[in-house]
């Protein structure tokens, strides 16, 4: 299944998704979100395969937590994922415990054809060769294969207590080692309040977390190596131009309170303005130095309907935005295969643009690591011993 024998290079497939949606009604949604994720799969033949996954167990995540269980088993025993032999999976399900509760769900499949491929043990600081199939959930604080934080509640004081953090794991596939980053930023709180000002205030927020993710990884503690961060930043358009700039010509509704007659809702209604969007795509931009993305071309990602029936309709409650990214080092995007043929071996794009897949349309990247890309740092990474 995986790789062409033309096609040089491990084949590698990173896909973040908020599935909230998904656990809180997985009658009508499971079976269509997994054959989309599946075709992507069969498409890019990956060698190795990176799901990150957002508010796992839903939004509601005290009932719809029993949803869980069942979505792991069919991943992990389908006939689409059959020749991925080795698989790591790590749920963080305690949500119980509002000190540490992420709601992240970060899921490895290594193909049966890759051969030496390395975790490393962040607490014995080795790395140590992948063999099996294992599950994590429940508490992950004393898992040494990851690191796992929650977001400082006064980050956000706006939330009576957040969900937002990382998982961070560390691999060395064919003597590459990369860290891969699983996140959630904060989402905007208020529309209006976003709309008062340019950049907005959550986005603020966002900075600082996101920025604080990316110190964190290259610190001092272990050996820098290349990282990919991909997960939900909730990065939001800067509403304030978004109004003023493609809104003039928009039909405007006001919404006011009935008691108090102050303004609770304003809504913009335009169409087919994907492309004019991007120039308000502005949050990363304060990261420009540190991370880089690959030009994006799909439509934004969030809010999709949540009904079954209209997978290609956006909802009316907040602006479109590129919310799930995946996003990389500069010192990756070097790790990426340039190729010199006509044959397209990147690939950055959205999954089940036409089907209903929840608020939040899956986004991926497709690739491949260039053979002996991390070669001259094989020996720093122990990645060939075995632990």
């Amino acid at each position: 299944m995986a790789g062409k024998a033309a096609a040089p290079g491990t084949a590698v497939l990173l896909v973040t998704a908020n599935v909230g949606s998904l656990f809180d009604d997985p009658e009508h949604l499971q079976e269509t979100w997994l054959r989309e994720l599946y075709q992507v799969v069969h498409t890019h033949k990956p060698h190795f395969m990176a799901l990150h996954c957002q508010e796992f167990g839903g939004k509601n995540y005290e009932a719809s937590m029993s949803h869980v269980d069942k979505f792991v088993k069919e991943l992990l025993s389908s006939d689409a994922m059959k020749e991925y032999n080795r698989a790591r999976v790590y749920l963080d399900e305690n949500f119980k415990s509002q000190e540490h509760f992420t709601a992240l769900g970060s899921f490895y499949f290594l193909h049966e054809s890759l051969k030496n491929i390395y975790q490393f043990d962040f607490k014995a600081k080795k790395y140590r060769k992948v063999t099996g199939k294992e599950i994590y959930s429940d508490t992950l604080e004393s898992t040494p294969m990851l690191e796992k934080e929650k977001f400082p509640q006064d980050y956000f004081p706006e939330c009576k207590w957040s969900r937002k953090g990382f998982v961070r794991t560390r691999w060395c596939v064919a003597d590459c080692a990369f860290d891969l980053v699983n996140i959630h930023l904060f989402h905007d709180a208020s529309n209006l309040v976003a709309w008062e000002t340019s950049p907005s205030v959550y986005s603020g927020i966002r900075h600082k977390a996101l920025g604080y993710v990316l110190d964190r990884i290259i610190d001092q503690r272990f050996e820098k190596v290349s990282y990919f961060v991909f997960g939900d930043f909730n990065f939001r358009l800067d509403s304030k131009s978004v109004v003023e700039t493609l809104c003039t010509q928009a039909t405007m509704q006001t919404v006011r309170a009935a008691d108090t007659n102050e303004v609770v809702k304003l809504i913009f209604r335009e169409s087919d303005n994907d492309r004019k969007l991007l120039e308000f795509d502005k949050e990363l931009s304060v990261f420009k130095d540190r991370l880089y993305e690959l030009d994006i071309s799909f439509p934004p990602s969030y809010p999709y309907s949540e009904d079954s029936g209209q997978g290609a309709q956006y909802m009316d409650t907040r602006c479109p935005a590129w919310c799930d990214r995946v996003l990389m080092s500069p010192s990756a995007r070097e790790l990426i295969l340039k190729s010199e043929s006509e044959e397209k071996v990147v690939t950055y794009d959205h999954i089940g643009p036409n089907v209903c897949m929840g608020d939040h349309k899956p986004v991926f990247l497709a690739f491949r690591l260039a053979p002996g890309a991390g070669k001259p740092h094989a020996h720093a990474h122990k990645c060939c011993v075995v632990q």
